[in-house]
């Protein structure tokens, strides 16, 4: 039950007791009267009339009534002090009843007593009403409050919001408890930390191995190519045409775990350090596996800021797309400056529209070249490519060549 509701209660009973008692009060009770008081009353006032005192004046003093038998309504008056309960003695003068002295001692003292009473009750009745207020208030503050707490916490704790603590609060019962359910929190944002960081690295993994086992396939299909040329015996084309399809196969589906993966993980990770720049004349090398390279002129030797293993994924990336598109020679030239080197990849293909260029390193984005070649490919080399040389402090510039073909410049920072 809600403490709102408890005071509405409490109210309630409170109210209903004090009109009750209320009720009570009004109704006239038998109470003792002090008799002795009111004969001397009587003898003062027998006195007074002696002396020949005035009936009202007296009246008025004694708070009394006051009949005489020569009156007329002699009887009706007596008999009325009787039927209200009047407190009636006989008004003797020498030894003769004279009259009647009648107090009305019962309502006056009655109605004295009540008023009394009634105060006592409303002050009785508010001292207890406002003492359970304050307790009622303080069973909320100290219990009520800090439960209602832990339960809103406890809510927001089960839709995976851990990053928001329970202050603790000792003065209250539910100290010792704010205090266990705030260190359940962190050792759940702990956990939930150290999952999310698995979870990562398991997916940084899988998106590794997925875009380098694309390298080693796409050699083995090139190689399937060179032997269907090289070699006319049935058999051997037969069994060529098989690892060739099998290997198409497998590029599509690691191209699908790769492009699944790279959609959950959003990128991967790059950790530039010093490098010889004579690294990239072994990767250049690798690439004779896709076609033929012309290098023109010498790298400049020099330390670079380089994650080894992602710059060798953009060579092979752009390497790849020049001789799957183009299928013209690749050129290689060097440039460089006081903060960089550039390696500059180039072919001679019919390169690509020029209000395309600016879209190409966009995820999942394929060129009106590309799709129209029917050629498989995912749209990411060219946009890995990028994120790669970003995340080196380095850079890439695509534009197609001048009297035909298409650049990629790739712009890799000197270590200063």
């Amino acid at each position: 039950m809600k403490i709102r509701v408890i005071a509405v209660l409490y109210t309630l009973i409170i109210l209903a007791c004090g009109l009750f008692l209320w009720g009570r009060l009004n109704k006239e009770t038998a109470f003792d009267i002090d008799m002795l008081e009111l004969n001397t009353k009587v003898d003062e006032i027998t006195d007074k009339l002696s002396s020949g005192a005035a009936r009202d004046s007296l009246e008025k003093e004694y708070v009394c009534k006051i009949t005489f038998l020569s009156d007329d309504n002699y009887e009706s008056v007596n008999n009325n002090f009787i039927r209200k309960g009047f407190s009636v003695f006989d008004y003797v003068e020498d030894g003769v009843i004279k009259g009647k002295i009648a107090f009305d001692a019962r309502d006056g003292e009655f109605a004295a007593i009540r008023k009394n009473s009634k105060d006592q009750l409303l002050w009785t009745l508010g001292i207890v009403y406002f003492a359970g207020i304050i307790l009622l208030a303080a069973i909320w503050y100290f219990y009520i409050r800090p439960f209602n707490k832990l339960s809103g916490f406890a809510a927001s704790v089960s839709k995976g919001n851990l990053d928001v603590p329970l202050n603790m609060d000792r003065h209250n019962y539910f100290g010792a408890f704010t205090e266990s359910f705030d260190r359940m929190r962190e050792e759940l944002k702990q956990s939930a930390e150290r999952e999310a960081a698995a979870n990562r690295s398991k997916k940084e993994l899988v998106a590794e191995l997925s875009h380098d086992i694309k390298t080693p396939v796409a050699t083995i299909k090139a190689t399937c190519e060179v032997m269907e040329i090289k070699y006319k015996d049935p058999d051997v084309q037969e069994k060529v045409s098989v690892i060739k399809s099998k290997a198409s196969s497998v590029e599509h589906l690691v191209d699908n775990m790769f492009k699944a993966t790279l959609d959950d993980l959003d990128e991967l990770k790059v950790t530039p350090r010093e490098e010889s720049s004579l690294i990239i004349i072994d990767m250049l090398g690798d690439l004779r596996f896709y076609g033929n390279v012309i290098q023109k002129g010498e790298i400049p030797q020099c330390l670079i800021l380089v994650d080894k293993l992602r710059l060798e994924q953009v060579i092979d990336n752009i390497a790849g797309n020049s001789f799957k598109y183009a299928g013209t020679d690749l050129e290689v030239e060097y440039a460089s400056d006081s903060e960089s080197i550039r390696v500059i990849l180039s072919d001679r293909g019919p390169g690509v529209p020029e209000d395309e260029l600016a879209m190409l390193t966009t995820k999942f984005y394929r060129g009106s070249e590309a799709t129209g070649s029917g050629k498989d490919g995912s749209g990411l080399g060219l946009y890995l490519a990028s994120r790669f040389m970003e995340k080196m402090s380095g850079g890439l510039e695509l534009r197609n060549r001048e009297g035909g073909g298409f650049t990629a410049e790739i712009i890799i920072p000197k270590v200063k």
